[in-house]
């Protein structure tokens, strides 16, 4: 397909234009104008870079790219060398932040619930991108520790006692503690995020609410890969997802 078919189509899909965003979702720097193989990641790394272009993709789709707000504009330094791969192999980056955390489908936080076994019941939050919803049955602290550390493959970091139930679960992927005091208004028994902050622990004890923090990286890992297999379906593209093992 051409690459201004894939922008446009992403842009509708993901309702780019509806969120404001402390990037510019879309395409970010342009290649090669047609199409064929798309690699996907979560941030677009040098690692994420040098991975597709070995691979031979035409397109890099990444949650977190570049052109960040409040950033260093110079394009120096880590920055020129990502770009420069780029731009030296006429690859495109496309970035989606905020709208692949929103979509009821695709996004980050729709595939965590999920992966996770949570029946979304609504939304809260900045553009209302994070959930809450219910258990089929109800788990203890510990069970349901256990079973987000299977589904993400990383143990988690935990505030609560092992024993208390969990039944209603408040989620948001990705640096969403912030939202803790958010979540713990919805009823919710726990609230599960990728990162955590020091008055996070001193809330959950207070609220009798869990707070797990999961990683950044590996709940936002489910959004990006998921928009590139629906992508490589729907239009016959090659997709790969590229990986990396960040703890954080």
């Amino acid at each position: 397909m051409k690459l201004d078919e894939l922008r446009d189509y992403n842009a509708s899909l993901l309702q780019t234009t509806q969120f404001k965003d402390y990037c510019p979702n879309g395409l970010q720097v342009e290649g090669r104008a047609q199409v064929l193989h798309i690699a996907t990641a979560v941030t677009a790394s040098q690692q994420v870079l040098e991975a597709a272009i070995a691979w031979g993709a035409d397109a890099v789709l990444v949650h977190h790219g570049y052109f960040w707000r409040n950033e260093e504009p110079c394009i120096v330094g880590v920055k020129k060398k990502r770009i420069a791969s780029l731009i030296k192999n006429d690859i495109s980056l496309l970035a989606y932040h905020l709208p692949l955390d929103a979509h009821a489908e695709l996004g980050n936080n729709a595939q965590l619930g999920k992966l996770l076994g949570l029946t979304e019941q609504g939304r809260f939050g900045e553009q209302n991108i994070a959930c809450f919803g219910a258990l089929a049955l109800p788990l203890s602290l510990a069970q349901f520790t256990l079973q987000v550390a299977g589904s993400l493959q990383r143990t988690p970091q935990v505030i609560g006692k092992s024993d208390q139930l969990i039944r209603r679960v408040a989620w948001c992927s990705g640096g969403a503690q912030g939202y803790f005091e958010a979540a713990i208004a919805q009823g919710v028994d726990a609230f599960v995020t990728g990162e955590i902050s020091e008055q996070n622990y001193h809330l959950a004890n207070e609220s009798g609410v869990a707070f797990i923090a999961a990683g950044h990286h590996a709940t936002e890992r489910l959004g990006i890969k998921a928009l590139g297999e629906h992508l490589s379906v729907k239009f016959a593209l090659e997709h790969q997802f590229f990986d990396q093992n960040n703890p954080i």
